[in-house]
């Protein structure tokens, strides 16, 4: 299909800054702009190449973590290559603007939301891409790495229908932890053993105001969400460095997936074909 309009005025501001590196906007330098929207902003996005499947492209939207940007999303080749090669397209959003500060967050913590409605801004995303660029909006997995990772959470928790699925990567809540979440998802949260940015069970963080969660309480919210009848899980696999803990006795139509690797804060290697090999699995 045809970019956006807004995607064809960013390929003239590149024209007239040439010393400015941007990301692409579907193969259109800059990026793709919802300004006119009520949560505008920004996002990247890559498509696989060739014809598109019957209902539109599958597609992965990734957040970035703090201090980025989409465009240091989709510098990442080999993660774009891997996901567009099994013909899912990759959407990058841009985060809220660090106040005095170069780079983006995301305004996720429930005691820090003055600002865009960032769950709104993303659903926004998604429908402008599926409408503008053919994708599949029934067929889209929100994730993300870090604080990417816990806005991806608080999506899932107090929104779950928004997306299809859910792959959060070394980021999950902050304290107090929900209570309870909205309603049942299928999730799978990634995150190394050796983390030490945002360890399993959280540390505090400027100063002692803000605390990251316990990502093993977490499951045990999210197993609650899904009206799992355990707390073990139903099976434990080794997959090359991953230890796969899966839970399958739960409510018709949810997956929960806890894979822990052994390394730090990073998306690991292999990420993204373990992820869409567990998402495509539950849409057979």
């Amino acid at each position: 299909m045809k970019p956006s309009l807004a995607c064809l005025l960013a390929t003239v501001l590149s024209a007239a800054l040439p010393g400015v590196s941007l990301a692409d906007c579907a193969g259109v330098a800059g990026a793709c702009r919802l300004d006119a929207l009520p949560n505008g902003g920004s996002y990247h996005l890559a498509l696989p190449e060739g014809e598109a499947p019957r209902g539109g492209w599958p597609a992965i939207m990734f957040l970035h973590g703090w201090g980025s940007e989409g465009a240091a999303v989709m510098h990442n080749q080999g993660r774009i290559e891997a996901a567009t090669a099994r013909g899912y397209a990759v959407i990058a959003p841009d985060g809220t603007p660090r106040e005095g500060r170069d780079g983006r967050g995301w305004l996720f913590h429930p005691g820090n939301r003055d600002g865009r409605d960032e769950g709104a801004f993303l659903r926004e995303v998604a429908d402008e891409v599926a409408e503008s660029f053919g994708l599949n909006r029934d067929r889209m997995v929100l994730s993300g790495f870090s604080i990417g990772g816990s806005m991806t959470s608080y999506v899932a928790c107090e929104a779950p229908e928004s997306f299809d699925a859910y792959a959060p990567v070394a980021g999950s809540f902050w304290r107090p932890h929900p209570k309870e979440c909205t309603g049942p998802v299928r999730l799978h949260h990634t995150h190394g053993w050796s983390d030490g940015t945002v360890p399993l069970e959280g540390r505090s963080v400027g100063d002692g105001t803000l605390t990251q969660g316990d990502v093993f309480a977490a499951m045990g919210i999210w197993r609650r969400a899904n009206r799992c009848s355990q707390a073990n899980p139903d099976d434990v696999a080794h997959q090359g460095d991953f230890l796969i803990r899966s839970w399958s006795s739960c409510a018709a139509g949810t997956s929960l997936v806890f894979a822990l690797h052994p390394g730090g804060h990073t998306v690991p290697s292999g990420w993204t074909d373990m992820v869409l090999d567990w998402y495509e699995a539950g849409n057979r």
